[in-house]
């Protein structure tokens, strides 16, 4: 008999492009679905740059959730546009499967800017943009929820410190988990 490895690979890239925007025009922008590439060009002057890092810990009750969702069982809630929210906050606990959500204190969760998520190929990927009087605390946690709250059910966790955002700075979190 053939030996036979039955796998699903989980990869997960993170990024935050950051912005000086007092006034949040690239904030409101960005959530009406403008791309990255066009933010860029269109307010170069404001750019502050960007953060990409990678990996994550996926979490029992976003798998669990994600095979209810498969198997049609019960009601799950899916992370699709109308629920999905890309979550901050700045907790430094390390990742673990059994973790429920962000641990922090100081946390926000903000629902997807138009058009997200999308997919393409076997890669999803989660975006919302953080205005200037949004989620401004150290950014050291990060999730996608199927809610706006710690009530939802969080498909994964990643701990990585990545600044403090300050008042007048919109900063975009996006999310890309590829299939394999």
């Amino acid at each position: 008999m053939e030996n036979a490895k039955e796998k699903i690979g989980w990869k997960a890239h993170w990024r935050i492009d950051k912005f000086h925007d007092a006034e949040d025009k690239i904030a409101r922008a960005l959530q009406a679905g403008l791309s990255m590439f066009d933010a860029q060009q269109m307010f170069r002057n404001a750019y502050l740059g960007c953060e990409e890092f990678d990996a994550n810990v996926a979490l029992n009750e976003g798998l669990q959730e994600l095979i209810d969702i498969i198997c049609g069982l019960g009601t799950p809630t899916k992370w699709d546009n109308t629920n999905a929210c890309l979550g901050v906050g700045n907790g430094t606990t390390v990742e673990s499967a059994s973790q429920t959500g962000l641990l922090g204190d100081s946390k926000a969760f903000k629902a997807m800017d138009s058009g997200y998520p999308q997919r393409s190929g076997q890669t999803a990927e989660w975006r919302a943009t953080f205005g200037g009087t949004e989620a401004n605390f150290s950014w050291q946690e990060f999730t996608v929820s199927n809610s706006n709250s710690d009530s939802g059910k969080n498909l994964n966790r990643k701990v990585a410190d990545k600044g403090t955002k300050s008042s007048g700075e919109t900063w975009t979190l996006s999310l890309q988990i590829t299939f394999s």
